[in-house]
């Protein structure tokens, strides 16, 4: 082949086309990675939404109902248990549930913060040892007081009406003062 001043010369690498090549692959990459991202916003928003209802529940519901059974209930059925073994017993079941109310309590605080976090959409690591604790702890707490605590408030409370019917009162009181108070303000 002869060449004149004007006939190409052949390359000697292909190294720039190659370089297109590699930006290639990482383009494709990043499309890969690109097309989870539906997946894991709808993950994300359910987080937040889990999270957001989780500490609302916590804060309506469950500080509600500890405190609902220490003020009512737990002196509901002391009053009315049998002098003896059946307050002694009582009495100790009363204590335990009112430990695992703060064990509880005191553990909501460790894990309330990330929740806060991750509700508002903020990146947060979550101590998911914690969070395991909290969950299997309350468990543990609902099951006790079901099986062995509720029983004997019904068979205790249940041997008077009129003990059962004033727990029921105080509870509706309770419940009613804030509507009350909403309505018609401290004008009563």
């Amino acid at each position: 082949m002869t060449t004149t001043p004007n006939t190409p010369l052949p390359a000697a690498d292909d190294a720039p086309v190659q370089g297109f090549a590699h930006c290639h692959e990482a383009i494709v990459a990043q499309l890969r990675e690109l097309e989870q991202l539906p997946a894991l916003a709808e993950a994300a928003a359910r987080a937040r939404r889990i999270a957001k209802a989780t500490a609302e529940f916590y804060r309506q519901i469950v500080l509600t109902h500890h405190s609902e059974e220490e003020q009512e209930l737990f002196g509901a059925v002391l009053a009315s248990a049998d002098r003896g073994a059946e307050r002694e017993r009582v009495q100790a079941i009363v204590t335990r549930l009112t430990q695992d109310h703060r064990h509880i309590e005191s553990l909501w605080r460790t894990i309330e913060p990330a929740l806060r976090d991750v509700a508002h959409g903020r990146d947060t690591p979550l101590d998911a040892a914690a969070l395991t604790t909290f969950v299997a702890d309350y468990r543990a707490h609902a099951q006790y007081e079901e099986e062995v605590f509720l029983p004997l408030c019904s068979t205790i409370l249940g041997r008077n009406g009129n003990h059962m019917a004033a727990l029921g009162v105080a509870l509706h009181a309770r419940h009613a003062l804030p509507e009350v108070l909403r309505r018609f303000g401290t004008h009563l």
